[in-house]
């Protein structure tokens, strides 16, 4: 079968067992019943996780994203904001790997479908991004109404312009497996120069997925190791995500079991020199077809089962572990968009009060490792948690004097208290996967809050862990901010300039075209008064 960087989706019944397919060695590809979590069919269960959901999507609205706003993260960063409905998504498993890695005969073999499809897919091409969701109705959605669509935890697309929009869809099918979590496909790396000219910036978009991606799967085939530099590129994107990362080396079976162990070897070499961590990565040894070929070895046929356990274990256990990585990322995020507004904080403390503040912003600019290191000793931060210092200065030389807002401490108070009190008390207050071991579990919620219970009675409780909009009534209350009263200050003495500089200059322009006697003017108002 020749592969493709092209998710297909045929029609199957999602309530319907999907029995795996057995090659001619008996080796069984992946089937849904793969998939099945017992915690997801437990009404218990999804009601506690949802109502998680919701105080997070609340804490991160009242507490978090007021802080962002008020000191331009999103220009800093290239996070943008969060929505409702991408804290609520069902999590995302980004693939990643050069062409012929298997990619998609991998998704397809989740999905236990083939390719050509009836109607749904794309023409075969290795410069698309796909994303591969569930629907009970078969359909293609193009990139531009992905984008703008509230259902989709698409929104922030839309600012890689239309030359990625163009090479970006959603493709839906029913499917039980996709119940559980979304696919984004990402186009086969080619060596060489060949990708050079996407017309879109593929490193920054590979890093936006992989922010809200739950796992990231870099797939490598086992006759191809070499890393191009667009890999090497996709690869230093990850930086700050490596505990979502997951190494893949499929095709294991087209070598023999001596020829793997050097595949393995070479594979961690490279990965080595591109990825810089102290820890090892983990590798799975998979090799998954949708028809094993004849020539396959099976030396190793026994072990290659074992790592297909391991990883489909993984893809298993993210709806389980869907809250903790939403929490995490708004503790990560929340500590960066902290340490941002206090680096914004000490440079608008830094600037002159009148004149030359571009030559002292420039300088300012210029010095950043100074500058996060002062920030760094006064307020006693980790310099882990300070952003790149090429990337701020490049975004901060695009700001003027005004954009620089003193600090906030109202505003800083609501994030230490998410950080501090909200975000643990809502790791506290999350299923346990131990508990929920089965369909007639009734583990006890410990509920905090009655008026919570009655909202949620009205609502089913739904298989899908996906919201799309918080509740009603919010426990937090929004921050205001306070006035920023020596910008306040400044202006009115600005102004104040402005005008008493434009009435002497004006009065002295109208005396010398004669258009009125200035003295004579003076000399009758003094007269008036004596």
């Amino acid at each position: 079968m020749t592969d493709t960087d092209v998710v297909s989706a045929k029609s199957v019944n999602s309530n319907t067992k999907v029995r795996p397919n057995i090659s001619p060695n008996g080796s069984a590809t992946v089937s849904a019943s793969d998939f099945e979590v017992a915690s997801l069919k437990n009404p218990e269960y999804v009601r506690k996780f949802d109502r998680v959901i919701d105080d997070l999507q609340d804490v991160y609205s009242h507490k978090i994203r007021p802080l962002e706003k008020a000191y331009n993260f999103e220009h800093f960063s290239s996070s943008a904001p969060l929505g409702n409905d991408d804290i609520a998504a069902k999590p995302m498993v980004l693939l990643i790997g050069q062409y012929s890695t298997g990619k998609t005969t991998f998704i397809n073999s989740l999905l236990n479908k083939s390719y050509p499809s009836s109607h749904i897919g794309v023409e075969p091409t290795t410069d698309r991004f796909v994303a591969v969701m569930d629907n009970p109705t078969e359909r293609i959605i193009p990139g531009n109404a992905a984008a703008v669509s509230s259902a989709l935890p698409f929104k922030g697309l839309d600012k890689f312009g239309q030359a990625f929009l163009s090479r970006f869809q959603v493709s839906q099918t029913p499917s039980a497996v996709l119940q559980n979590f979304t696919i984004v496909d990402t186009p086969g790396i080619l060596s060489g120069d060949k990708q050079r000219n996407r017309g879109y910036d593929y490193t920054s978009v590979i890093e936006w997925f992989a922010e809200r991606a739950d796992l990231v799967l870099l797939l490598f085939d086992s006759h191809k190791l070499d890393i191009s530099n667009e890999l090497k590129a996709a690869i230093h994107a990850l930086k700050g995500h490596e505990e979502k990362v997951r190494v893949v080396l499929n095709k294991s079976d087209m070598v023999s079991q001596q020829q793997l162990m050097r595949v393995y070897g070479a594979l961690m070499w490279s990965l080595g020199k591109v990825v810089h961590t102290p820890e090892v990565m983990r590798v799975y040894l998979v090799s998954i077809w949708l028809e094993c070929p004849s020539n396959a070895f099976e030396d190793c046929r026994s072990l290659l089962d074992a790592e297909k356990k391991d990883i489909l274990m993984d893809l298993q256990q993210l709806p389980i572990n869907a809250a903790i990585r939403k929490v995490n990322e708004i503790v990560k995020r929340a500590r960066l968009a902290r340490v941002h507004a206090l680096i914004i904080a000490h440079i608008r403390e830094q600037m002159p009060s009148f004149y030359g503040k571009a030559a002292a912003l420039k300088q300012l600019s210029e010095n950043l490792p100074t500058v996060f290191s002062a920030v760094s000793k006064k307020y006693r931060l980790p310099m882990g948690d300070f952003p790149d210092v090429e990337r701020f200065q490049e975004s901060l030389m695009g700001l003027k004097f005004e954009q620089l807002r003193v600090l906030d401490e109202k505003l800083l108070l609501a994030s230490d208290e998410a950080l501090g009190t909200d975000l643990p008390e809502l790791l506290q207050r999350l299923p346990h996967h131990s508990t929920f071991t089965g369909t007639t579990a009734k583990p006890e919620l410990n509920l905090s809050d009655d008026e919570f219970d009655e909202l949620e009675d009205s609502v089913p409780a739904k298989r899908g862990l996906t919201r799309t909009g918080t509740r009603a009534r919010s426990r937090y209350a929004p921050v205001k901010q306070e006035r920023d009263w020596s910008l306040i200050v400044y202006n009115v003495i600005l102004f104040t300039l402005v005008l008493f500089f434009a009435t002497v200059v004006g009065g002295a322009v109208a005396t010398k075209m004669g258009w009125y006697d200035g003295r004579a003017l003076l000399l009758e108002l003094l007269s008036q008064k004596m």
